[in-house]
C-alpha cells in the first residue's frame, strides 16, 4: 500500500509539473544588427509587463549568435525591449512558440539623411482658444542605416504663449506612444527625447504635438522654422476659417475637402521663415473620411497599417496634393483606433484624464503615458467602447467606398484583435 501511493504521488506530481510546463511559456529570438549586418552579440533583453507600470519581469543577454531567451511569468501582454547602444527597440511578445527577433541599428547624435517628409498643422477652436495638433513625419533614409538619438533628437519651436496639452511619439512600425519633450535652450524651444529610426519601406518616425494659443481677438500668426530640410508644411483648418500668408511665404490652396481647407508650402531648408495668419473660428471635422472620388487610383500610397498614413484620397486633375498620404491618418479616425489599440498596450484610454501616476519605460528617455486611476472594470468599457465605434464607423466607410478593400481588411483584423483581448478581459 505504501509503495502504490507513492506511485499514486510520483504520478500526481509529474501532471502538476507537467501542467506547469505547459502554462509557462517562453519568447525566443535573434537579434540583429542592421546597420552592420551582423548579429547584436551582448544586448540586454527584457520582457516589460505592460500592465504592471511597464516593468521589467525577465532578463537576458544575447549571445554572440545575438540569440535570446525569456520566460514568460503569466500571460501577459508583454513587450520585448532591446537596449542597443543606449537607444531601445520594442516588439510585441509573439505568441505560440513565434520567433521574436528584433532588428536594432547603430546609434548617431546626428546622421544623414533624416529629413522632415511633412510638418502637417491642424486648427480649430475650442472655448475661446485656438488647438493645435502638429505632426511631423520624419525621414531617416541614412547608408548604411543607423538611428538618430540624443537626449535632443527632434527639436521643434512653439508659437509664443503656447500651453503643451500632450505629446506622442511613433517608431516606423510601433504604436504611439507618449514620450517627454523638454527645454532645448532657446525659448519656445523644445526637444524630443526619442530615437529616429531608419524607415522601414514608406514607414517613417511620427512626432506629435498638441498645444493651445490663447485666442481672445480671434486672431493669431504663425512663424514656423523648421530644423530639418523639409518637403512640405501643411496647414488644414476649418472652412469658416480664414488663412493668410505672410509676407515672404509662399502656400499654395490644394485639395478642396468638405469643410477643410488645406495649404502648402513646399521645399524648405533648416531655419526657413514662414509666416501665417489664421482667424475666425470652427471646429474640424469628426469621423469624417476626406476621400476622393470612388474608384479613384490611389496606388503607390502608404497603407495604413501599423498606424502609418495611408491613401484613399483622389488627387483632382493638375492639382497635386502632397499632404494626400497623410490626411486618411489625420482626418479618418484611424488615430482613435491607435489610442484604443495603446490604451490597451502602452497609453492611457481615448479621452481619460491625466491624473495617475506616470510610468517611466526605459526607450531611450520615453515614458509610457499615464496610468488612469480609475476602475480596470470602466477603463475596459471606455475602450471596447471607442472600439465598436470604429468598427462601425469602418463598415459604414466600407459601404460608402471610403476606404480600399486592402486597408478595410487591415484595419479591421487590428480592430478585432484588440477587441477580443478586451472582451476576454471583460469576461
Amino acid at each position: 500500500m505504501k509503495a502504490m501511493k507513492q506511485v499514486l504521488y510520483a504520478a500526481a506530481m509529474s501532471v502538476c509539473l507537467c501542467g506547469a510546463l505547459a502554462q509557462a511559456a517562453s519568447v525566443s529570438g535573434t537579434v540583429t544588427n542592421k546597420t552592420t549586418g551582423k548579429p547584436a552579440a551582448g544586448d540586454k533583453v527584457a520582457l516589460v509587463d505592460v500592465q504592471a507600470g511597464m516593468a521589467e519581469v525577465a532578463q537576458a543577454t544575447t549571445d554572440a549568435q545575438g540569440r535570446y531567451t525569456l520566460n514568460e511569468p503569466g500571460s501577459g501582454p508583454y513587450l520585448v525591449r532591446v537596449t542597443h547602444q543606449g537607444a531601445g527597440y520594442f516588439i510585441a511578445a509573439p505568441q505560440g512558440g513565434g520567433p521574436g527577433d528584433i532588428p536594432v541599428y547603430d546609434v548617431a547624435a546626428k546622421v544623414d539623411g533624416v529629413s522632415i517628409e511633412a510638418d502637417v498643422i491642424e486648427l480649430e477652436t475650442d472655448n475661446g482658444g485656438l488647438h493645435v495638433t502638429e505632426r511631423y513625419f520624419v525621414h531617416n533614409t541614412s547608408s548604411p542605416p543607423k538611428t538618430e538619438w540624443s537626449p535632443k533628437t527632434f527639436v521643434v519651436s512653439l508659437p509664443a504663449g503656447a500651453t503643451i496639452v500632450g505629446t506622442a511619439a511613433q517608431r516606423p512600425t510601433g504604436l504611439p506612444t507618449s514620450v517627454r519633450l523638454d527645454p532645448a535652450g532657446p525659448k519656445d524651444q523644445y526637444a524630443f527625447n526619442f530615437p529616429i529610426q531608419p524607415d522601414e519601406g514608406e514607414k517613417d518616425t511620427l512626432f506629435q504635438l498638441e498645444y493651445t494659443l490663447p485666442y481672445s481677438d480671434g486672431k493669431f500668426t504663425f512663424h514656423p522654422r523648421p530644423s530639418l530640410p523639409t518637403q512640405n508644411v501643411g496647414v488644414l483648418l476649418p472652412k469658416s476659417m480664414t488663412f493668410a500668408a505672410g509676407s515672404g511665404s509662399v502656400f499654395q490652396q490644394v485639395q478642396e475637402d468638405p469643410g477643410v481647407q488645406t495649404f502648402v508650402a513646399r521645399n524648405l531648408a533648416p531655419g526657413a521663415a514662414l509666416e501665417f495668419t489664421v482667424s475666425g473660428t470652427g471646429s474640424m471635422p469628426r469621423g469624417q473620411q476626406a476621400a476622393g472620388p470612388q474608384g479613384g487610383d490611389n496606388s503607390g500610397q502608404a497603407s495604413p497599417a501599423n498606424g502609418q498614413p495611408g491613401g484613399g484620397i483622389g488627387e483632382p486633375i493638375n492639382t497635386p496634393d502632397p499632404l494626400s498620404k497623410y490626411k486618411w491618418w489625420i482626418l479618418g479616425g484611424l488615430a482613435l483606433v491607435l489610442a484604443a489599440a495603446a490604451a490597451f498596450l502602452l497609453r492611457k484610454p481615448a479621452g481619460a484624464v491625466t491624473t495617475g501616476s506616470a510610468v517611466a519605460a526605459s526607450a531611450g528617455g520615453a515614458t509610457a503615458a499615464y496610468v488612469p486611476t480609475g476602475s480596470p472594470a470602466a477603463k475596459n468599457t471606455a475602450l471596447l467602447n471607442a472600439l465598436k465605434e470604429e468598427l462601425f464607423s469602418l463598415e459604414s466607410e466600407k459601404l460608402s467606398g471610403k476606404v480600399k478593400p486592402e486597408e478595410y481588411a487591415e484595419v479591421k483584423a487590428a480592430l478585432e484583435t484588440v477587441l477580443k483581448r478586451a472582451l476576454k478581459r471583460s469576461s
